[in-house]
């Protein structure tokens, strides 16, 4: 179940980035996959990838902000 659940996350994170350009919206997605992405990581054990899916979530809600302005 949290294999599929890491699959999951890890698909859509993908799909917001290449989808970032469209529009601010998908940069805040971004960061919400990388939240997902972190809590599989961190569920399944590997805590690296946990701390380093967060950071990512930050630096792409960094980004939100500047485009939003």
């Amino acid at each position: 179940m949290i294999t599929a659940f890491g699959a999951l996350a890890v698909t859509f994170m993908m799909a917001m980035y290449a989808l970032e350009r469209r529009g601010p919206r998908f940069v805040l997605a971004f960061a919400g996959g990388c939240v997902l992405s972190s809590t599989y990581g961190f569920l399944s054990g590997a805590w690296p990838f946990g701390v380093v899916e967060l950071v990512w979530a930050g630096v792409a809600l960094g980004r939100w902000r500047e485009r939003n302005g």
